[in-house]
């Protein structure tokens, strides 16, 4: 292929992360050919495959990957996540969430995303897609009857409609119609306690954002969220002072932490709600990227990418694309809604104000309401439908 060269699909898939992925192999499963699908990317397979970020997926998430014929290779290496607890600092209300109150194997797992890359390339080895991997799209110009993607090497490709799945961090990302930046830190790393709980995932509360602590292999992923002058103080530190710091933010629910892995930090933001137009559609990361409080981002993702499968192979045209917009809206904005609010109740309200409060209180009435903490269950499992 050189360059300049066209060529033309029914659809064009730019990212092949898990979401651009999924999308993919649905799309093939629902009937699709292989070979009028491509897929661009900028990393190569192997090179997604050696990501070692952690991911939560929920259990209605595991669904899908089960029916793209990847879950199997990602359950040998996941986590299951039986139990989450959800505290606030400070308070005494807490919120407990059971898998077996609901008849699951679990609530959900926790995963390497270069273990759910792998997992999905090998699922959808024999599709047939047509892959530019590498490939980096410089230019997407949607025109009356197509949208024509150019590449970096000067490849020029076309298709009907294009799925824009490329994600990304918020700040690299161009901005959408909803966009905040919450002034906080993500600080991320392994940690090991003396005294974990197998199978039990923590969201604690701080008076500065959420605390997670994610059951993985022989200890947690730590996600631990700050204002940046706090989180760049604890960044700085030394690791035996840095777990202390931990410990007091989060107690000693695990015993006491006694290592971590190297750790590292970005920023947070919402950014959201793209512009629509009609012959580009976006999901994911590209559609929507959230703070990671209860760990919605990907999972939502994917749920993007099903219904939107779902509507292609019935009718792939714009019109398709609009009906996506409206079916995902009632999900989209009840998730970034969810996690915008408690994002902001912590990044913005000083320890101990009458907000804080209320909400820590909340919790301790959610554990005594079944009707709401199923909704809050089902909601983080499965999203609305």
């Amino acid at each position: 292929m050189t360059s300049g060269e066209q060529h033309d699909f029914d659809l064009i898939i730019c990212g092949a992360g898990p979401v651009g992925l999924a999308a993919a192999g649905l799309l093939r499963r629902r009937g699709l050919s292989g070979a009028r699908i491509a897929v661009v990317d900028l990393k190569t397979p192997a090179q997604a495959a050696t990501d070692p970020r952690t991911l939560a997926l929920s259990y209605g998430s595991r669904q899908i990957l089960d029916e793209l014929g990847a879950w199997d290779a990602i359950g040998r290496a996941a986590t299951a996540i039986g139990q989450i607890h959800v505290s606030r600092r400070g308070h005494f209300g807490r919120t407990l969430l059971d898998r077996r109150d609901y008849a699951l194997p679990a609530l959900g797992y926790v995963a390497r995303y270069g273990v759910l890359s792998r997992a999905l390339d090998d699922a959808l080895a024999g599709d047939g897609f047509t892959a530019f991997r590498p490939g980096e799209v410089t230019t997407l110009a949607e025109e009356a009857d197509h949208v024509a993607v150019l590449l970096a090497d000067g490849r020029r490709l076309g298709a009907p409609l294009v799925i824009q799945a490329e994600g990304g961090m918020s700040g690299q990302q161009a901005d959408k119609t909803t966009r905040r930046d919450y002034q906080q830190l993500a600080m991320i790393a392994h940690v090991k306690t003396d005294a974990p709980v197998p199978h039990r995932a923590f969201e604690r509360f701080t008076d500065e954002g959420p605390l997670a602590l994610l059951p993985q292999d022989d200890g947690y992923a730590l996600v631990w969220c700050a204002r940046p002058d706090t989180a760049q103080r604890l960044l700085a530190l030394p690791d035996s002072e840095f777990l202390t710091a931990l410990e007091a933010a989060f107690g000693q629910r695990v015993g006491r932490f006694t290592a971590i892995s190297p750790r590292h930090a970005y920023p947070l933001g919402l950014n959201a709600r793209p512009s629509q137009t009609p012959r580009v559609a976006a999901i994911g990361n590209a559609a929507q990227t959230l703070h990671p409080v209860a760990g919605q981002g990907l999972n939502l993702g994917l749920r993007d990418a099903r219904v939107l499968a779902d509507l292609l192979v019935r009718d792939c045209s714009p019109a398709a694309f609009q009906q996506f917009h409206l079916q995902r809206q009632g999900d989209r904005d009840l998730t970034i809604g969810l996690t915008d609010l408690m994002a902001r109740v912590f990044a913005s309200a000083p320890q101990g104000s009458l907000t804080q409060g209320l909400l820590g209180l909340s919790l301790g009435a959610i554990d005594l309401l079944p009707v709401a903490r199923d909704a809050l269950a089902r909601q983080m499992m499965f999203g609305r439908r």
